[in-house]
């Protein structure tokens, strides 16, 4: 059955887009908007910021 015959006869079970996600396109899943990313990206970037700081305070260390 054809996705218009689905529609047509009511057979078509798909959630509409909510919030954001039927605004834009780009904050769907995987998306490239800014807040998306930043959610995905959380615990990554927490890393990196606390391996630049143990990275600084050893090369700190060092120097004295």
């Amino acid at each position: 059955m054809s996705l218009d015959k689905a529609v047509e006869h009511g057979k078509e079970h798909r959630r509409q887009y909510r919030g954001s996600k039927a605004i834009d396109k780009t904050c769907r899943n995987h998306g490239d908007c800014p807040v998306c990313l930043g959610n995905r990206f959380y615990q990554s970037l927490k890393a990196n910021e606390r391996m630049t700081q143990e990275e600084a305070e050893w090369m700190q260390s060092r120097d004295e």
